[in-house]
């Protein structure tokens, strides 16, 4: 694993607009970054990511089980007990999925260590199985990579069979935040791919959403038969129609159950079922204590970095302010993310329904990933 300095291709802002990725750039600063790319090889994609996110997909997936019975555990999550029979029929009725992220701290030797989950609202969903694909396909073309060059990259291939096979209610709806261009942009790539895949879509605004008789319904009053929100649970349920998103008929993707893993306290859970595993960082709920050097505390609730604190080893405090102080903490034995130039990078890597379907790198000059750190694309080379 390195890091290649390379020469951005001519007019790729212009690009990027013309194909609706209109949040390359955050307040002047880039988020899309082509001015370096990763580089790794085969084996340490296949052996050190791939394999180890599916056997951690499905660790994942293997806890729910236990929790939707555990009332304990319900509780440790901070779920809503109005909400737990809602969670449990979810899972038990076998409502499908569709992807998820998992982050990594990989320095391209020894295990990846798993740093959280994102598994109900991951974005860098575009950059990642769109943009990054063109940028190498531009790149082999104009002699700018090595011939060869390859990319861990199936997600839109895999998202497209996935909204091909899952059996969706039709019309089908997409929403997301009125105010947000990253989240509409994600969701317009994925109601693209859905109707690639033969389905038939409706976007609405997460706030236009209405109730009638218990039911979620559009502006036009008919009833949501099938909703893609990019938008958490844990918000959904704290919502006016909360109690709507139970009693109505409604299939969502992500389905309820999704909320446990999600939330970070399944870190200290995967731990605890499966201690010593050698992709796992030892994790615990937090209990209020003074943290020792070289462990990251971090809300159930948070997410882009939020409200994290992390002590180095040697006692270096970083900290990230924001708005997520009303739930408890976990606290993770610190797995630095790896230093390349000037920057640390983090690993995420794309889970489609059970299989593992890509990578992205987030670059950040802080040790905390937020949602400015920038995103740079990667090859695989032997």
């Amino acid at each position: 694993m390195k890091r290649v300095n390379s020469t951005p291709r001519p007019g790729w802002q212009a690009f990027a607009e013309s194909v609706g990725f209109n949040f390359h750039t955050f307040d002047g600063e880039p988020y899309w970054d082509e001015s370096a790319y990763y580089q790794f090889s085969l084996q340490q994609i296949e052996h050190d990511l791939e394999q180890p996110t599916e056997e951690l997909h499905q660790m994942a997936l293997d806890l729910v089980a236990d929790i939707v019975t555990s009332e304990q555990q319900l509780q440790q999550l901070a779920i809503p007990e109005q909400f737990w029979q809602a969670v449990r029929d979810s899972w038990q009725s076998q409502q499908p999925h569709l992807y998820g992220r998992m982050d990594f701290s990989y320095n391209g030797s020894g295990p990846a260590k798993l740093l959280e989950l994102n598994y109900d609202t991951p974005t860098s969903l575009y950059e990642t199985g769109f943009f990054q694909w063109v940028w190498l396909e531009d790149q082999l073309m104009r002699g700018a990579l090595p011939q060869g060059a390859d990319q861990f990259n199936s997600l839109q291939d895999k998202l497209q069979q996935a909204f091909a096979e899952l059996n969706l209610a039709q019309p089908f709806y997409f929403a997301s935040v009125a105010d947000s261009t990253e989240d509409r942009g994600t969701v317009d790539y994925l109601m693209d791919i859905a109707l690639q895949a033969g389905v038939n879509c409706r976007y609405i605004q997460l706030e236009q959403l209405g109730d009638i008789d218990g039911q979620l319904v559009d502006l036009d009053g008919f009833p949501i038969q099938g909703l893609f929100k990019l938008y958490p649970w844990e918000f959904m349920l704290q919502e006016e129609f909360a109690s709507t998103v139970i009693s109505s008929q409604t299939q969502f993707i992500e389905p309820l159950w999704k909320c446990l893993l999600s939330n970070k306290g399944i870190l200290p859970m995967l731990w605890q079922k499966y201690q010593g595993h050698p992709n796992l960082l030892p994790t615990f709920f937090d209990d209020g204590s003074t943290l020792k050097h070289g462990w990251v505390r971090k809300p159930l609730f948070s997410r882009e970095g939020a409200n994290i604190e992390l002590v180095t080893n040697s006692g270096k405090l970083f900290k990230q302010d924001g708005p997520y102080t009303d739930s408890g903490y976990i606290r993770q034995e610190l797995a630095p993310l790896p230093k390349f130039a000037d920057s640390y990078a983090l690993i995420g890597s794309w889970v489609v329904g059970d299989s593992a379907a890509g990578i992205c790198i987030r670059e950040d000059n802080s040790l905390i990933t937020k949602d400015s750190s920038r995103f740079l694309p990667h090859i695989i080379l032997d």
